[in-house]
């Protein structure tokens, strides 16, 4: 060991010494200068590892950015030719869609070709012209959006969509260069907002966003085109349950029931009792399904399917069909409504009251408000609340249309409660679901689903759920048609046809209270009630009275529009009236 190396710290001497460890002591030339450490071994070979990194990240990302700036490169010298068929290429612009058509063929929704203008800013040689031009054809033109469009860099841009054959042809003769068309499919609405609310309506690129139009897309057409088949569409049309017959008579009788009662909105449903099929079913105001801008006004709801209201004393036909199904009521029993009822501080009294003990057909025609309640307290609060879940009027319904609103009951049930949605208050459902579930105590007692696809009586079968006894279907049918002989629906009777139901007519809440003055009606009906084919349901909002002194309740003006509807659709439903028999009231097994 040298005199230099004993000057070094004892662990570094041990280190330089250590065998294999790569350190190595020099001496200078020249006296008495100090000797250099060299650092070659295991951590020369880690600086260079990390050199080797280092450059490999370099030549990686210095590769992207060239694929990319070579990208941008090949972009920028693509043919505008091209760059139009890529972004004409997308699949869901206007993709085909299947006809609609109802149950006897008739067209309610197709397609039909139309031009759409594009411009390629690379190629339009003077925009100012060029935007000054097609305004000459096209006055809305928005001027300032067009010229920025046509100004930019961009390879293609929509100017028009939809155009008219005749501003095509004006367009073409004008021969601006860099101004092209592509030829689209426009969705074409015949029967226009007859039927808005169930055949719904498309957007600009003929995708369905609303009513039957929207399940279609979202059953059939959706598959299709996640699997890239954009234009791809089913060979045969897709047929509806309507019968656009009987929806224009519904449609029609609704808007001069608006007019003749001063309403704000009206609504109307015709029901195969047997298979659930919607043969019509409108609610007004509506919309032409060719504007569908008008839809987003707030008063075009759907009243029937996503309106949700207090349906009044049209449940006072589910409360008695429950006190007599539970075999605790029968036809003979008696209630007291001689005086009114007093239920944790509130007071339930009768519109018309007779003040006497009441027999249940009484209770029915005379629609009792206290008689209805003490046979709710009958079957008890539970009962009462199981019954009106099990005939489907407090659970969304199945339904085609995206636009079916879920019901509101309380959370939890008190007697004062169930004593008042007994007559109709205290819960809102949809009338769409009020005809499903008359439809129920009309047939034998089935709960079908309602739908909007064709449904035979078999198929039907198979997805019916008994909800109540035959008798008391039957029960019920008795009491349907004597309110229209001796009741409150008088006014809905037509000759010929046994036609029964019960009105409806609830007070509006309006701030947190009930209006005297503001009424929701409803009248609920079935014919021919010996053999009911058909449940008619309509409903009026805010009804006045007809002429100055007449009443507004459901008997006035609810059960009138039943009445109209029937006389005018039995025929085209192919329902044949009797005349010369005793049309009085039927025997009924009870």
């Amino acid at each position: 060991m040298t005199a230099r190396s004993r000057l070094l710290p004892q662990s570094i001497r041990d280190r330089a010494f250590r065998a294999g460890d790569g350190f190595t002591l020099s001496a200078a030339a020249g006296g008495g200068h100090a000797g250099m450490l060299h650092l070659d071994g295991s951590r020369k070979r880690a600086a260079t590892r990390s050199r080797s990194r280092l450059t490999m990240v370099m030549m990686t990302i210095a590769a992207l950015y060239c694929v990319i700036a070579g990208r941008l490169v090949y972009m920028g010298f693509l043919e505008s030719s091209d760059a139009v068929r890529l972004a004409l290429a997308d699949p869901t612009i206007s993709a085909r869609r299947p006809d609609l058509v109802d149950r006897n063929g008739r067209v309610l929704a197709t397609d039909i070709n139309t031009a759409s203008l594009y411009g390629e800013p690379r190629r339009i040689v003077d925009v100012d012209e060029a935007v000054e031009q097609l305004a000459t054809v096209l006055p809305d033109l928005d001027l300032g959006s067009a010229h920025r469009r046509l100004s930019s860099r961009a390879a293609f841009v929509w100017l028009r969509r939809e155009l008219t054959p005749s501003q095509q042809s004006q367009i073409l003769k004008l021969g601006i260069p860099g101004i092209g068309f592509r030829r689209e499919t426009r969705r074409f609405y015949p029967n226009g907002s007859t039927a808005s609310h169930l055949v719904g309506h498309v957007n600009i690129d003929n995708v369905g966003i609303a009513g039957f139009e929207k399940m279609i897309d979202d059953r059939i057409l959706r598959d299709l085109r996640s699997a890239g088949f954009g234009d791809a569409v089913p060979a045969e049309p897709v047929e509806m349950s309507i019968d656009i017959r009987v929806q224009s008579i519904v449609h029609d009788e609704l808007e001069r029931a608006m007019d003749r009662y001063h309403a704000i909105a009206a609504g109307g449903v015709v029901l195969d009792v047997h298979t659930g099929e919607v043969l019509a079913m409108a609610s007004v105001p509506d919309y032409d399904s060719n504007d569908p801008v008008q839809a987003l006004q707030p008063d075009r709801l759907n009243r029937m399917s996503a309106g949700l209201y207090e349906m009044g004393s049209t449940f006072k036909t589910f409360t008695t069909a429950m006190a007599l199904d539970s075999g605790l009521v029968t036809m003979h029993s008696r209630f007291d409504a001689s005086k009114p009822l007093r239920i944790a501080g509130f007071t339930i009294n009768d519109f018309h009251g007779k003040r006497r003990v009441l027999s249940v057909p009484e209770i029915f025609i005379y629609s009792s408000n206290i008689g209805t309640a003490k046979m709710a307290d009958v079957v008890g609060i539970e009962g009462h609340r199981e019954f009106l879940h099990r005939i489907g009027l407090l659970d969304k319904m199945e339904f085609e249309l995206p636009e079916t609103a879920t019901p509101v009951e309380p959370a939890e049930w008190k007697k004062l409660n169930s004593v008042t949605i007994s007559y109709g208050h205290g819960v809102t459902t949809t009338p769409l679901q009020t005809a499903v579930a008359g439809a129920a105590l009309m047939n034998g007692g089935k709960l079908i689903p309602p739908t909007l696809f064709r449904r035979s009586r078999a198929d039907a079968n198979l997805i019916a759920r008994a909800v109540v006894k035959p008798e008391t279907s039957d029960m019920m049918r008795y009491l349907f048609r004597l309110n229209v002989e001796k009741g409150s629906g008088k006014r809905a009777d037509v000759p010929g046809y046994w036609v029964g139901g019960k009105t409806g007519t609830a007070e509006k809440v309006v701030k947190g209270r009930y209006s005297s003055d503001k009424r929701f009606n409803a009248f609920l009906s079935a014919f021919p009630i010996d053999d009911p084919q058909y449940v008619v349901l309509t409903i009026i909002d805010e009804p006045k009275p007809e002429e100055p002194g007449q009443g507004a309740t459901a008997g006035s003006n609810a059960a009138v529009m039943v009445s109209n509807v029937i006389r005018r659709a039995a025929p085209v439903l192919g329902v044949k009236p009797q005349f010369g028999e005793d049309l009085r009231l039927m025997s009924v097994r009870y």
